[in-house]
């Protein structure tokens, strides 16, 4: 009989076995007690029927605070009683650190806990297997991704994030001493990756930290996130990137439903895959759906946090978890999107998924002359961006990104209820430690 699991469970030449962890738990019945011990994987039942284990041995495992390390050698056995059908009966123990009483939270106790306090005390929140399991999905969502990108031909990179210019404007930016200079922490690598379209790397992708000083306190926002970032050169619409982007969903929603069933139970959660081409629709359909619900906007006003969720409700309705809205204003856009001529609208699109927007991106501008006149346009100095104009000077192929939340996005599809439960330490405008 084998407990092997993973590197936490040794097997010993005299046929004892070792496993290590946590006291989850101690059951003191009487004439027999048990300890619950916990690793990464689960949990295993240490038994101690008291006429039969050496009394110090007894006394010791019994009365330790709950939540200690300790490591265990004893004999296997079969038992009914137990999910993993064993239990360990032990002949010795290792305390390797005892947990101080009282805890500041419960691992096990079924106790509504604040979420502040959780997340002040994160290092036993992550203790609990349904907090972990979020975790170990966004993981493997990571790992898919990759899995993705490699298939369709990306190369992965790293980009700064210490920068001397933002992408997205001075608003929202963090501003930084560099040696005496100003600079700021990375919004989004996006002039990067369009600069690298230039080089001949017409497929890359990024996931990394971003950075933005919005002053929102909502349970959607976060001062510091991982965006999953791509751009591609040879499009001949942004549909292209859409596409692409479907491909790349699609096979993460897929695999996360396949090879996270265990995490997915834990949570009581299921991974909807809808199929693929997603809905399109247009920023001016949006309106007239809003209209229809009795929120009137005008042309060129944001959707909103409302207007989303309103969207999204009338998506679900027909069966739509995820769907695009496409071909906003100009004027609501950055410089590098590219407008759609004889039109006050853009080549640009927002993946929505339940009602929130997870994704962003459009074809980009990449005639030389037009991005300065966009630029101009948007009240910015062409002379301030020369390190990212250079790249256009000298030739650049018709290209198109995106920049996905992973965070947003797990959370959507976990249907989670803060950004903060998918993101291990967050920051945010009260919330700089741990």
């Amino acid at each position: 009989m084998s407990v092997s699991r993973d590197s936490r469970t040794v097997s010993r030449n005299d046929g004892t076995v070792e496993v290590r962890g946590w006291v989850q738990d101690i059951r003191n019945l009487g004439g027999i007690s048990f300890v619950i011990l916990r690793d990464r994987f689960g949990t295993i039942q240490i038994t101690l029927p008291k006429k039969k284990i050496d009394a110090e041995l007894f006394e010791k495992l019994t009365t330790l605070p709950r939540e200690s390390v300790i490591s265990v050698t004893g004999d296997v056995k079969a038992s009914d009683q137990t999910e993993l059908g064993l239990e360990i009966i032990p002949l010795s123990f290792i305390l390797h650190s005892s947990a101080a009483v009282p805890l500041p939270m419960g691992v096990i106790d079924k106790v509504n806990v604040e979420m502040d306090t959780r997340l002040n005390n994160r290092f036993m929140d992550l203790r609990k297997p349904e907090i972990r399991a979020i975790f170990e999905l966004k993981s493997l969502m990571l790992e898919l991704l990759n899995e993705a990108m490699t298939a369709n031909g990306f190369m992965q990179v790293f980009t700064p994030k210490v920068v001397a210019s933002g992408a997205e404007g001075g608003s929202t930016l963090f501003k930084v001493d560099y040696f005496g200079r100003p600079a700021y922490l990375a919004q989004s690598p996006q002039l990067y990756k369009q600069m690298l379209m230039s080089t001949g790397l017409d497929r890359i992708y990024e996931i990394g930290p971003a950075f933005r000083a919005e002053h929102s306190n909502t349970n959607r926002h976060v001062t510091e996130f991982i965006s999953f970032d791509g751009e591609m050169s040879w499009i001949s619409s942004q549909s292209d990137i859409m596409g692409m982007i479907e491909k790349v969903i699609d096979h993460i929603l897929r695999g996360l439903k396949d090879k996270g069933r265990g995490q997915l139970a834990l949570l009581g959660k299921d991974v909807n895959v809808p199929s693929v081409p997603y809905p399109v629709l247009t920023y001016a359909e949006c309106l007239n759906m809003l209209a229809s619900k009795g929120m009137n906007l005008k042309e060129g006003d944001d959707l909103g946090t409302e207007g989303e969720k309103i969207i999204g409700e009338i998506m679900s309705e027909k069966g739509n978890d995820l769907y695009w809205i496409a071909e906003y204003p100009e004027a609501e856009k950055p410089f590098y999107i590219m407008e759609k001529d004889g039109t006050p609208y853009s080549f640009s699109f927002d993946l929505d998924y339940k009602g929130q927007e997870i994704s962003s991106g459009g074809q980009r501008e990449h005639r030389y002359d037009k991005l300065r006149e966009r630029m101009i346009k948007k009240g910015l100095d062409p002379e301030s961006f020369d390190f990212y104009l250079d790249a256009f000077k000298y030739g650049m192929p018709p290209h198109g990104g995106w920049g996905i939340g992973i965070e947003r996005m797990l959370v959507k599809m976990l249907d989670l209820p803060n950004v903060r439960e998918a993101i291990l330490f967050p920051r945010d405008l009260s919330r700089l430690s741990p």
